[in-house]
């Protein structure tokens, strides 16, 4: 069994669902995928089950009722991948604007020391690659205010490119992360500092999804914003 799991929720990803498992399957490292998907009506899971068939035991499924929230659905995923006795648990998207080239980078890091390594668009080296000029400082700036707020050190606050070994997922109080969007991945982040897991950032280029739709919304944004005030008082 592989020491590593890698969580992708789904909704809608039939156009990169294929792809990108056959390009983690094709790594040198053995991965497993766990898609956690929101009863997607493209037919994301069943293309998902048709692939179980071909590589068995490396691709694994987790229907849920509906489109629950990012965080749900990770907090879903870390539960089952506990359970299953992973040492190394990862958080990727499924449109390639993480690239899963640098699984093994995350992977190392963790190898070597680390708790929790971030693929990290503004750590020394990073990059953000397709996005408008007015994203990136947002999405900058928002980490920049996300610093000042809660107090760490963390660059790329709002990260979703992850590794964490299993003792930080059994540490944090999983059920007290009710966050959805990007506030969850702020959340999580601010509650693995707190219980003084070592954190290390991996520079990473951030490229935009090339398919599918985006699922970033007005009411994540503020989520994220208000949020993170809350987070100070949170039992994590």
């Amino acid at each position: 069994m592989s020491d590593s799991v890698i969580i992708i929720p789904t909704y809608n990803e039939i156009e990169n669902v294929e792809k990108m498992t056959r390009k983690v399957m094709s790594l040198e490292k053995d991965f497993h995928l766990l898609f956690v998907d929101d009863n997607s009506p493209d037919g994301t899971s069943e293309k998902i089950i048709e692939l179980q068939q071909e590589f068995p035991g490396r691709i694994h499924l987790e229907r849920r009722a509906g489109k629950l929230g990012l965080g749900t659905a990770y907090i879903h995923g870390f539960k089952w991948s506990v359970s299953k006795g992973y040492d190394f648990v990862f958080e990727m998207d499924c449109d390639f604007s993480h690239n899963p080239d640098d699984l093994i980078r995350l992977y190392q890091a963790c190898v070597d020391g680390a708790d929790l390594s971030i693929g990290s668009r503004y750590t020394k080296g990073g990059k953000v690659s397709n996005w408008p000029l007015k994203r990136v400082l947002m999405s900058y700036f928002a980490s920049v205010y996300v610093r000042l707020i809660l107090w760490i050190s963390i660059k790329d606050t709002t990260a979703g490119f992850k590794c964490y070994r299993r003792k930080v997922l059994e540490t944090i109080n999983l059920d007290g992360v009710t966050f959805k969007g990007y506030a969850f991945q702020i959340c999580m982040k601010y509650a693995a500092v707190k219980h003084g897991f070592k954190v290390k950032e991996v520079p990473i280029t951030f490229v935009d999804r090339l398919y599918g739709v985006s699922k970033m919304s007005t009411g994540i944004f503020k989520e994220a914003f208000f949020g993170v005030w809350k987070m100070r008082k949170m039992n994590l």
